[in-house]
């Protein structure tokens, strides 16, 4: 596909960075994205909160914290929604060049800020519409890394290629261009939706991301989190087959790197077709049609697809 570099960048943003923050019910963990902001040693940011509808004291912590605050900080109540609706919000609102989605769950390092713009500036100016933005690496409380490492200190790639040619895994953090994400917002489905749907769709538009082994953010597992709660099974099984959808009908051109990767993909298309069977669920009409190659693989994987349906009943089952 070509590239396909539609906005230029906006030199008349009024801050470099917007920090969004989706959140819903996150009271307990808030302050901890907040303090980490007041230690940025770049200041040129504003705070952007969307909450999903939380009926916690999120608001009353975000109203105190607006009259400490050295930086603008933003928040906006909505409807419960999902965290894809929220990000959407966040990226209408944010008056900030470059993006940094930060879960309610999470810190930066006192320096991210600084380290991503010094990155971003590094960019040939004659170069920089060719990309979304830059993206580091994530740690546990421990200090040790999550995921793998990029193959170079400074990668320049497509996030297709880094999934499926480059083979890298894990948690990473991004700061992204406004004037890109306004592009490509998340489809409006109901419930879950996977964040690679729309990283996947920027790749297929031509923009690059520089990948730096440099450590942004404190990555915290919390086992009622946005990003926890979407890996579970029947509930997001729509969002889980949209994914595996999108990997048979647009991502085939990259079955050469990894076709271990397709296989797998071609399993879940099935396991989760059948969970939306028996929700009674039908996959919306306009997406783009399956090929014949990836139709052979998931015909092939569809009793690994089957069974792997079946033990998803038989769990559901033994739950208390």
């Amino acid at each position: 596909m070509s590239p396909v570099y539609k906005r230029p960048r906006n030199p008349d943003a009024r801050f470099h960075f917007t920090v969004l923050t989706p959140t819903y019910n996150r009271a307990h963990t808030l302050e901890r994205v907040f303090q980490s902001l007041v230690e940025q040693s770049y200041q040129s940011f504003e705070w952007v909160i969307v909450d999903d509808g939380s009926t916690d004291e999120t608001a009353e912590h975000v109203a105190q914290w607006q009259r400490e605050a050295t930086f603008p900080i933003s928040y906006h109540w909505q409807t419960n929604q999902h965290k894809k609706a929220a990000f959407n919000l966040g990226v209408q609102l944010a008056q900030g060049e470059l993006i940094v989605v930060l879960d309610s769950d999470d810190a930066l390092l006192p320096d991210s800020l600084y380290e991503m713009i010094r990155v971003w500036w590094s960019l040939p100016d004659a170069e920089r519409a060719s990309f979304v933005g830059v993206t580091g690496l994530c740690q546990y409380p421990d200090g040790s890394v999550v995921g793998d490492l990029f193959l170079h200190d400074a990668l320049d790639a497509t996030a297709l290629d880094l999934y499926f040619k480059y083979r890298v895994r894990g948690e990473k953090i991004s700061c992204l261009a406004r004037n890109v994400l306004i592009d490509f917002p998340f489809p409006q489905y109901s419930g879950f939706v996977p964040e690679s749907i729309v990283w996947r769709a920027i790749a297929r538009a031509g923009y690059k991301q520089r990948f730096v082994n440099k450590v942004f953010r404190i990555y915290y597992s919390e086992h009622d989190s946005l990003s926890v709660q979407g890996q579970q099974t029947s509930q997001h099984a729509f969002g889980m087959w949209l994914l595996a959808q999108d990997t048979m009908a647009l991502c085939m051109p990259w079955f050469q790197y990894d076709p271990r990767s397709f296989f797998l993909s071609a399993a879940r298309y099935v396991r989760f077709r059948l969970h939306m069977v028996k929700q009674q669920r039908q996959p919306p009409r306009h997406l783009s049609p399956i090929g014949w190659r990836a139709r052979l693989l998931i015909a092939s994987m569809a009793p690994v697809g089957g069974l792997l349906f079946l033990r998803d009943v038989w769990r559901e089952r033994r739950k208390p």
